[in-house]
């Protein structure tokens, strides 16, 4: 029963929590879904998107916050956290995505070149993505090898290590994340105001996370804040602080 749970569990994961990745990240690059209209005027219509937004960053943010996850343990085993994180997650995204109202077009990259690039820095940023999940030691985004790996590392037992991007940034995650929303070409009211309330939440959540972090891996990870930038690589200083890490 107990096996049989996990792999349900990891089921939804993949298809709640991977599913709505991939349709977000359709709506990244090729904008509003438009499934549903409410008949919402044009500042409503915005408020209902910020509070979709709002939405999903306390999920997202919060089930992430310690006491959270210990409040969660009293009723479910650890091992399914990240699991249950993944299809809580995804749930929201979804809803964010499905019922998204697209508002009015302010401004549009011409066509031809300025479009292309716009386009080819979001297929970079894809391939930046598989580049920092290949560098982590542990890469677990659903949860999956958490719920069902028998003898799986779980993220608290890592050790710090610096490999890759990392190396440029502490959080190349997010940078890519923020690059990837300003690669659409062309900007509607609500577009814009997604920008803005995303980009500005993944940097407060970058600086949340850091508390975390120094909390999990004390001197190591502050030795590491000193030497490499948060968010902005400092290009200059890449061949000193790669030596560092050696």
């Amino acid at each position: 029963m107990t096996m049989m749970l996990q792999y349900l569990t990891a089921a939804a994961a993949c298809l709640l929590g991977g599913g709505s990745l991939i349709l977000f990240a359709h709506f990244l690059f090729f904008g509003s879904l438009n499934l549903v209209n409410f008949g919402l005027g044009p500042g409503w219509a915005l408020l209902f998107d910020a509070g979709l937004s709002l939405l999903f960053f306390l999920q997202h943010s919060g089930m992430v916050r310690r006491k959270f996850r210990a409040w969660l343990a009293r009723f479910i085993p650890d091992r399914y956290f990240a699991a249950v994180y993944a299809i809580a997650s995804g749930v929201v995204l979804l809803a964010v995505v499905l019922l998204w109202q697209e508002g009015a077009l302010l401004a549009t990259a011409s066509p031809g070149i300025l479009r292309w690039l716009f386009r080819l820095i979001f297929c970079l940023t894809v391939a930046g993505f598989l580049w920092c999940g290949m560098s982590l030691k542990y890469f677990d985004p659903l949860g999956i090898v958490s719920l069902l790996g028998r003898t799986g590392v779980q993220p608290e037992q890592v050790s710090l290590t610096i490999t890759g991007p990392y190396r440029l940034v502490r959080h190349p995650l997010y940078l890519l994340s923020i690059v990837m929303i300003w690669s659409f070409p062309d900007l509607t009211s609500d577009r814009l105001l997604f920008n803005l309330l995303w980009t500005g939440w993944i940097i407060v959540g970058a600086w949340w996370e850091e508390r975390d972090l120094v909390a999990q891996f004390g001197d190591a990870y502050r030795e590491y804040q000193r030497r490499v930038p948060m968010l902005v690589p400092a290009i200059r200083l890449g061949k000193r602080r790669q030596k560092a890490f050696h």
